[in-house]
């Protein structure tokens, strides 16, 4: 399984109109048309020499490769567009929801995630406050941060909610354990790798940061689970996860200092 992370899909320049703003945030937000891009790189990709009939429809007897899974963190208010541009290409989406957020400005409301579920989108916990560094939380807040925000979800939903995404890419083994106590079964990191692996219970599954200036054509590759870019990506986040853990308080205050986050946001690190 290869999953790709998104967050929002806004037009240039609007960066501050969903989910969380500034500079930080900005980050990871991709413009609607280098969005669909993507998707068609996606979708069309060669892995070896099968083509998708999607792409090919004289060529119907060829297999398509699998689609890759495409995650949204954050639980922004451009989930609606982005979903809009995934189901034109029959594809769907796992938004992970900050429950704390819904129906604030800038993100989904309750009935935006009822009329996705309802679409065949899947919907799963983000945490409630998003913590900047998840893995630095006290049990106490790991278990409450999974279980309130499945709670919320569910209860918005009428369902069950047993998949979830890690806040802040800040992974330890107690976020999953925690996971595992809150009743999730699924838990979406931030380490670039495909497949997955168990951890207390709960299926571990890596994805691929997609970024502002990530072209279509390594979002393609990233989904085909190429070496190259695979790998590079792999290189970068073990360098920056090193930083953060040498760094530590002193690596938020610089990011926050280079990059800002907008004076609304109150994360939801302890303090």
């Amino acid at each position: 399984m290869t999953a790709l992370m998104y967050h929002d899909v806004v037009a240039a320049g609007e960066e501050d109109s969903s989910g969380f703003p500034g500079r930080d945030a900005a980050l990871y937000k991709v413009t609607p048309e280098l969005f669909a891009e993507h998707l068609d790189a996606i979708v069309c990709a060669q892995p070896g020499t099968l083509l998708d009939p999607r792409c090919r429809p004289d060529l119907p007897d060829l297999l398509a490769p699998p689609d890759p899974v495409f995650t949204f963190d954050d639980g922004g208010a451009s989930a609606m567009a982005a979903a809009d541009a995934l189901e034109r290409r029959g594809l769907i989406g796992h938004f992970f929801i900050t429950t704390n957020y819904v129906g604030t400005r800038g993100f989904v409301t309750e009935g935006n995630l009822r009329e996705l579920a309802r679409r065949g989108h899947v919907i799963g916990s983000h945490s409630c406050s998003h913590p900047l560094r998840m893995g630095h939380c006290f049990w106490t807040q790991l278990v409450d941060e999974w279980l309130r925000s499945r709670t919320i979800l569910g209860d918005i939903l009428g369902s069950e909610v047993t998949v979830a995404s890690v806040p802040g890419g800040d992974f330890a083994p107690q976020v999953a354990e925690a996971a595992a106590t809150a009743g999730l079964t699924r838990l979406f990191t931030s380490e670039p790798s495909t497949g997955s692996r168990q951890a207390f219970g709960v299926t571990l599954i890596g994805r691929f940061a997609i970024q502002r200036w990530t072209t279509a054509r390594t979002a393609a590759a990233l989904a085909a689970g190429d070496w190259l870019p695979c790998t590079q990506q792999a290189v970068v986040w073990n360098a920056k996860k090193m930083t953060k853990r040498l760094g530590g308080e002193r690596y938020l205050q610089l990011r926050k200092l280079l990059l800002g986050h907008g004076d609304e946001v109150q994360w939801g690190d302890p303090r």
